[in-house]
């Protein structure tokens, strides 16, 4: 085991997770909220996608969306809570490195999907407002079927050299990892060379895929906004624009808490190594989980159907 934790090995063969150091003796209690977080985050998107395939009117392009964003929830969460709760339970912390490198390209793969798909939806409301009578018309299941391969691919592609770049690195640090999931950078530091090309990789991708999708996303929103405030009445300016009040939710349910964590990590220097992992889970637990919520409660067609499935079933 010494030799595991110090040097001599150019491609290790286990990397050693901490979970959260400083926190390990509330490890158990900590593993409560997680635990919840993850069974609520099944459990909706789920109910999502059973709900949508269940009845026949929700087969539209929106509820298509929805469907691939829970999908890309229950991924991203499962890619991360099952080792983390090994972590937390039975002390389990060991992870080979093929699979360390398989879960960062999950997190990460899936993590750009989730945002590709808010800007799919960003779209969707924007031809349902600005152009109704040729929604159908332009948002056909096969543009649906297309958006979404494209998302995919962009994600999957833009994900493979992440890695690729950690695998041929020489390792010659600690194996030990001082978070609960093998991130990108949280491996590349243990390597004993030049990761410029892998920091600057990652900054690419960073302005290449959340940058853009967020710019999308702004410009989908502005034109939103300009058709609503032409609306001749406040009722169909607030009927309309309640329509986007769930997507606007999921994006700051996404956006919010990455933003944050970008922004503690590059920063706060002084700031506790355990509250930037509790900054860092919140990134990867709390969207999986609201998203289904937002939709469950904001979108009238989910929550009758959800209603009339509870109401059958304790009569």
């Amino acid at each position: 085991m010494s030799n595991s934790n110090t040097t001599d090995f150019t491609n290790p063969s286990t990397f050693i997770l901490l979970g959260i150091p400083g926190l390990e003796a509330a490890h158990i209690w900590i593993s409560i909220p997680f635990c919840a977080m993850y069974f609520i985050a099944v459990l909706g998107n789920f109910t999502i996608l059973f709900i949508v395939k269940r009845e026949p009117s929700l087969h539209g392009p929106m509820f298509y969306f929805l469907c691939m964003l829970a999908i890309t929830d229950l991924v991203m969460s499962t890619s991360t809570l099952p080792k983390i709760l090994c972590i937390f339970w039975f002390n389990l912390r060991e992870i080979s490195f093929s699979a360390c490198l398989t879960q960062m390209y999950f997190v990460l793969s899936f993590s750009g999907m989730e945002s590709g798909i808010l800007v799919a939806m960003a779209f969707d409301r924007y031809v349902a407002i600005c152009n109704p009578l040729r929604y159908s018309t332009i948002l056909t299941n096969s543009v649906v079927a297309k958006i979404g391969l494209a998302v995919l691919l962009r994600s999957g592609i833009l994900t493979l050299p992440y890695p690729f770049l950690a695998r041929q690195w020489p390792y010659c640090r600690k194996n030990i990892i001082p978070h609960f999931y093998c991130g990108h950078i949280a491996v590349v530091k243990l390597a004993c060379a030049d990761i410029s090309i892998s920091s600057y990789y990652g900054l690419f991708d960073l302005i290449s895929v959340n940058g853009m999708d967020v710019f999308f996303i702004a410009v989908s929103y502005t034109l939103i906004l300009r058709a609503i405030f032409r609306l001749p009445t406040k009722d169909a300016r607030l009927k309309t624009f309640g329509t986007c009040i769930s997507h606007l939710c999921a994006i700051s349910a996404l956006y919010i808490p990455d933003f944050f964590s970008s922004l503690i990590q590059r920063f706060g220097h002084n700031v506790p190594r355990h509250f930037l992992i509790l900054i860092t889970s919140v990134y990867q637990l709390v969207p999986p989980m609201l998203h289904p919520i937002i939709y469950g409660v904001r979108t009238k067609q989910i929550r009758g159907r959800l209603l009339q499935l509870l109401t059958h079933k304790g009569t």
